[in-house]
């Protein structure tokens, strides 16, 4: 189990990567369903400020001060820079807790910053924000979780494994590779459709779908499962999981996906009222 998940629109969000300790927005409940697993988290990033996916930050803080855990862990908040609503709510969140034993940092952050979760020899991870449309008064991102790997240059693809042995022993593995980006998780946050370019090649894709089709919603700030599947298609998405979905959708939305294939792409949804595990 890497994902821990739950989503009811206009309720709570939340979605906890637990390989990186990641927290993507931190909706009322999350410290509950979390329980001990909220000191794992390192980094939170926030997609904007809406209360259902800010306002269990308190509680996180909170326990995190007060329980028996390790209360030294440090802990970032990342959010999108000029978000006032997020602005005012940590200003908030220092006073009311400037007795804090860990360190709490809150850091604004621009689209395409880098920001590194993980730096090995190894393994080089980092999160890139990437700006999203959701109400036109305030600044909303999605994030990439991105993988620095390596691969062999083309010209040595179609070479047999006994030759490519030979050549990493004659001239070096760096001499026959190279270095690439995968994303490995993008979160769409509350927003519109997105870009086919912010989902293409990605191996687990988070896209918001509050209403089942496009003519239910009033306003163009949500994005629709007719939509967000006509996105998908030929994008390479190895994982589509869907939510933010109203739960008046939830027994269409089963029947309707029952008849979705896109080849190549799993589709799974998180359900309105229960924990999502991946």
């Amino acid at each position: 189990m890497n994902i821990i998940a739950f989503s009811k629109a206009l309720y709570s969000t939340w979605i906890y990567y637990s390989p990186e300790r990641l927290l993507f927005d931190s909706g009322e409940g999350v410290s509950t369903m979390l329980s001990n697993k909220i000191y794992a988290v390192r980094n939170v990033f926030l997609t904007h400020g809406h209360v259902d996916h800010i306002a269990g930050l308190w509680s996180i803080i909170n326990t995190r001060n007060n329980a028996m855990g390790d209360r030294e862990k440090p802990l970032t908040v990342y959010y999108p820079a000029g978000n006032r609503g997020i602005e005012l709510y940590a200003d908030f969140l220092k006073r009311a807790n400037n007795e804090l034993r860990f360190k709490l940092e809150f850091v604004p952050v621009k689209q395409n910053e880098r920001i590194p979760i993980r730096e090995q020899s190894s393994t080089t991870r980092y999160i890139k924000p990437f700006s999203v449309v959701h109400t036109y008064s305030e600044t909303a991102y999605g994030y990439h979780l991105i993988e620095v790997r390596r691969r062999l240059k083309e010209e040595y693809r179609s070479l047999p494994k006994e030759e490519i042995t030979r050549l990493v022993k004659s001239i070096g593995s760096d001499e026959i590779t190279e270095t690439y980006e995968k994303k490995v998780l993008t979160i769409s946050g509350d927003t519109v459709l997105l870009k086919k370019e912010d989902i293409i090649d990605t191996e687990i894709l988070f896209h918001e779908c509050t209403f089942l089709k496009k003519e239910d919603r009033k306003f163009n700030n949500h994005a629709s499962l007719d939509e967000v599947i006509e996105l998908v298609k030929e994008a390479n998405v190895q994982t589509l999981i869907l939510y933010h979905i109203s739960s008046r959708y939830v027994r269409s939305l089963e029947r309707t996906l029952r008849k979705v294939n896109i080849p190549g792409t799993r589709i799974l949804f998180v359900h309105p009222e229960k924990i999502f595990e991946y």
